[in-house]
């Protein structure tokens, strides 16, 4: 190790001491090919020899990438912190990211602040993009795509050829929740969705009509009501739903948070949760075992999601062009609520 105010070793030094050129040396250090294993393990010991440590700023610009990856989601700050699913898909793709040297760059943008990312969203500043949570009216993605910077999407719309495309099966999901309900005896069964801006609201409430359409059960529109995955949200519908139909006995929720939300309402109405009404919620989060009586939920693991969301980058920033997008399955965890 070089000694404290000491110069710092240089490649030149690293070379020198390895009995290699500069090139040579480069190479190993930067993994590239067409070095031999005695050179290999000469630059090798001299790095420890020397103490030297790699400008990782030089070797980023030498090989025209900056090591950086932006995960770029269209929430608020109150929707993202209070959402168990992002800090989920956040731990999957940080876990990804280190495991390749890579750096995370996390950034918030709602639908009013979306504008002011693109001119970042480059190659100057990151070598790729995750997006997440992308609403119907967000154009970022072509915004960003017009740059040349590899895009993958989580969720959302299939976008075009050559954007990569991470889904969870929101429609398997759904419709394993409205068949469980329908095993359990339930004939009345309503749902609250996500917001119908989004592809993942639409899906789930299609694959719940569907569900119910296929058994012939009633699929009323009255049973229907529409929450933005907040738990007040959940709590809102939860209300509408029992005053237009006092008769329901389930009620299918589109996330975790609205069923929580749910739970409450319906304690409060005297109803007893699963003997009057049967609650299954989606995510199978950490508060689907601290609710009263625990939910019931789809499960879906949004560190997979991350974790696979990496993976096609990578891909794709490797030049790969046979990148095809990608579902991953949902389950059902049956606990008390039903």
């Amino acid at each position: 190790m070089p000694r404290s105010g000491a110069r710092r070793p240089t490649l030149e030094d690293v070379a020198a001491r390895a009995g290699v050129g500069r090139g040579t040396a480069s190479r190993v250090i930067n993994g590239g090919a067409r070095v031999s294993e005695r050179a290999k393990e000469a630059v090798q010991r001299a790095i420890g020899e020397l103490g030297y440590i790699p400008n990782r700023a030089a070797r980023s610009l030498a090989m025209q990438r900056t090591d950086a990856v932006a995960l770029v989601i269209a929430e608020s700050e109150e929707r993202f912190f209070g959402e168990p699913f992002f800090a989920g898909v956040v731990r999957g793709i940080g876990t990804a990211l280190a495991d390749v040297d890579r750096q995370l760059v996390l950034l918030l943008a709602p639908a009013d602040r979306t504008a002011t990312l693109t001119d970042y969203l480059t190659h100057q500043h990151v070598d790729g993009v995750l997006l997440l949570s992308l609403h119907d009216d967000d154009s970022l993605a072509a915004r960003i795509a017009e740059h040349g910077v590899p895009i993958v999407l989580g969720g959302g719309v299939p976008p075009r050829d050559g954007v990569g495309f991470v889904e969870n099966d929101n429609a398997q999901g759904a419709r394993l929740a409205v068949e469980h309900l329908l095993e359990r005896g339930r004939r009345r069964i309503a749902t609250i969705s996500g917001p119908l801006d989004m592809e993942v609201g639409r899906v789930r409430l299609r694959a719940y009509r569907g569900a119910l359409a296929a058994a012939g059960a009633e699929a009323s529109e009255d049973l229907v009501a529409v929450g933005d995955f907040s738990q007040a949200s959940g709590e809102h519908a939860m209300r509408a739903l029992l005053d237009r139909r006092p008769d329901l006995d389930a009620v299918f929720c589109a996330n975790d948070l609205m069923a929580a939300g749910a739970l409450g309402v319906l304690r409060e109405a005297g109803r007893r949760v699963p003997e009057d009404v049967a609650v299954v919620g989606f995510d199978d989060s950490r508060l689907a075992l601290s609710t009263h009586p625990r939910l019931t939920s789809v499960h879906q693991s949004p560190e997979a999601m991350g974790h696979e969301m990496v993976a096609m980058l990578l891909d794709l920033m490797a030049g790969k062009v046979d990148v095809h997008a990608r579902m991953l399955p949902t389950h059902l965890v049956v606990r008390e609520s039903s």
